[in-house]
């Protein structure tokens, strides 16, 4: 029998590749996907994506979509407390874990861990430990569609920001910054590749700078 589990679904290239390996294997079934939207933004917290295209991605995914509206200004804590009002929920459906495409920071995998084992949860983390040169790599290589929609100006260049994830990007990154982008240093929108159904169309809009440090480029349905 398999393992029902819910997936924390940014729109981002490391949760469509971590998406892609729990399809692949028979251990698990996917109960719905989860993912935060910052109110009155109607977007997908950090990465900037509208709500639509979120939806849209869902629906070409073929999973169901449970958003979980975060207020503009939450705090860690109101973010979690209402985290764990779904996942409660979940868990008295048969939910007994919740997938990440984490990679390798070792103290947001035990903020997880630790969350998730307050309610009896477990966490799941299929890319852990992957090399992340070789994953970003094997991302592009089996047909994965992405466009970069956030940068830190701290650790990457504006010039990075609206471009396509692909071999040329991976390699005019500079020297420092993780090829998957694993500390911040950038944030991306999946659009098409094999798990999706069909590719998720939209087009490139205007860019803006928030906090003095992260610029966003608006994708446009």
């Amino acid at each position: 029998m398999r393992e029902k589990v819910l997936f924390s679904w940014s729109g981002g290239k490391e949760s469509a590749f971590a998406l892609y390996k729990i399809k692949k294997s028979p251990d698990y079934e996917i109960a719905a996907l989860l993912t935060t939207v910052t109110e009155g933004y109607d977007r997908v917290s950090m990465h900037g994506i509208r709500k639509v295209l979120l939806e849209r991605q869902a629906d070409s995914l073929g999973y169901a979509l449970k958003k979980v509206l975060i207020p503009k200004s939450s705090s860690q804590e109101r973010y979690e407390s209402a985290m764990l009002k779904i996942l409660i929920r979940y868990k008295k459906e048969g939910v007994s874990s919740v997938v990440f495409g984490d990679i390798f920071l070792e103290d947001i995998r035990k903020k997880r861990e630790d969350n998730l084992s307050k309610i009896g949860m477990k966490a799941v983390f299929p890319l852990w430990k992957n090399d992340t040169r070789k994953h970003a790599a094997a991302f592009v290589r089996l047909g994965f569609k992405s466009v970069i929609t956030c940068v830190d100006s701290s650790l990457l260049g504006k010039e990075f920001l609206g471009r396509l994830f692909d071999e040329g990007f991976l390699s005019e990154l500079p020297s420092g910054v993780d090829p998957s982008g694993e500390n911040g240093e950038f944030h991306s929108f999946v659009y098409d590749g094999p798990v999706f159904k069909k590719p998720v169309h939209h087009k490139i809009g205007k860019t803006c700078l928030r906090d003095n440090r992260f610029y966003y480029c608006d994708l446009i349905p």
